[in-house]
């Protein structure tokens, strides 16, 4: 393999990586901007969509009637359900009650809420990896001594157009106005008849939404699934939301794009083994010399 075809293939690579963390950087950045909370859960949101839909696939019943595409839509759209169920709990039960309590708290409680969900997830399914079927036909491109599979497509496609459906909800909906307006100042939204609680909800579950089709997509590429992927997953998309600028949708996008194809680049011209370590040293980085992200930082200021 040529240099240019390692760059190219370790860009494919790194695009693929890339869009599930930009799925699951969404959630944290759409969270911190409505409330300014770092919900450090979030990477157990990904991993529980993960195992849902395994649940779904793993039925043997299933299989033998469904073709695989059905069987595959069946079990996103519940790993969607289950996921935003799970986000309407943790906010209903362990933010909301300490919305007007010291930041500190909030942050506490959401590495605890992490921890919780971590050991269930370990002691209902197993310490071990599992196995995640995959019925995507093996079909594979090679493009200039590049190789491109219909997963990786499957994964771009899918990725970009929920990262183009949120941007339209938030933009152009009225769900999105009042998503912005509780983000501006929620004691005017309590004033104008906006139900905060209801908005608040709501951003929890379609951040939930979207770290479970990011689950589903990991479980698919790599084949596995482990308890502990949502934790170190969910470190590197909040670099990947900080890298691109917290509170900032366009941000959480590139900033995921971005982290995937560095990663990507230090794994294959570096070592492999030191893969995890490069999201880390990202933002290090990014923290002392552009604190506020590539696209910087969106949030109100609040008086």
């Amino acid at each position: 393999m040529t240099a240019s075809q390692l760059f190219l293939q370790q860009l494919s690579n790194g695009l693929t990586l890339g869009s599930i963390y930009a799925l699951i950087a969404l959630g944290y950045t759409m969270i911190y901007g409505v409330i300014q909370l770092i919900n450090f859960a979030h990477g157990e949101v990904f991993i529980v969509g993960a195992y849902a839909a395994l649940c779904v696939m793993s039925m043997t019943s299933l299989q033998a009637v469904m073709p695989w595409w059905l069987l595959l839509g069946l079990a996103i759209v519940v790993a969607m359900f289950v996921s935003a169920l799970l986000g309407w709990v943790m906010e209903r039960l362990a933010y909301r009650p300490l919305r007007t309590a010291p930041r500190l708290n909030a942050l506490i409680t959401a590495i605890g809420m992490s921890f919780f969900l971590q050991n269930a997830l370990m002691l209902i399914f197993g310490a071990t990896d599992r196995s995640f079927p995959n019925w995507v036909p093996a079909v594979r491109w090679d493009i200039g001594g590049v190789t491109l599979t219909l997963m990786h497509i499957i994964i771009w496609v899918s990725s970009a157009l929920m990262m183009l459906g949120l941007h339209f909800l938030v933009m152009k909906t009225q769900l999105g106005m009042a998503m912005r307006a509780t983000s501006q100042d929620q004691k005017a939204c309590y004033l104008l008849g906006i139900p905060v609680n209801r908005i608040i909800s709501m951003t929890f579950m379609i951040g939930a939404v979207f770290a479970s089709v990011g689950g589903v997509l990991f479980g698919l590429n790599y084949g596995t699934i482990n308890f502990h992927d949502g934790y170190m997953m969910g470190l590197k998309a909040f670099t990947a939301a900080v890298l691109g600028g917290i509170g900032n949708l366009p941000g959480a996008m590139i900033g995921g794009l971005v982290l995937g194809i560095l990663e990507s680049m230090g794994a294959g011209y570096l070592s492999s083994q030191w893969k995890n370590v490069f999201a880390f040293v990202i933002l290090v980085i990014i923290l002392i010399f552009k604190p506020r992200g590539l696209l910087g930082e969106r949030v109100a200021e609040r008086a």
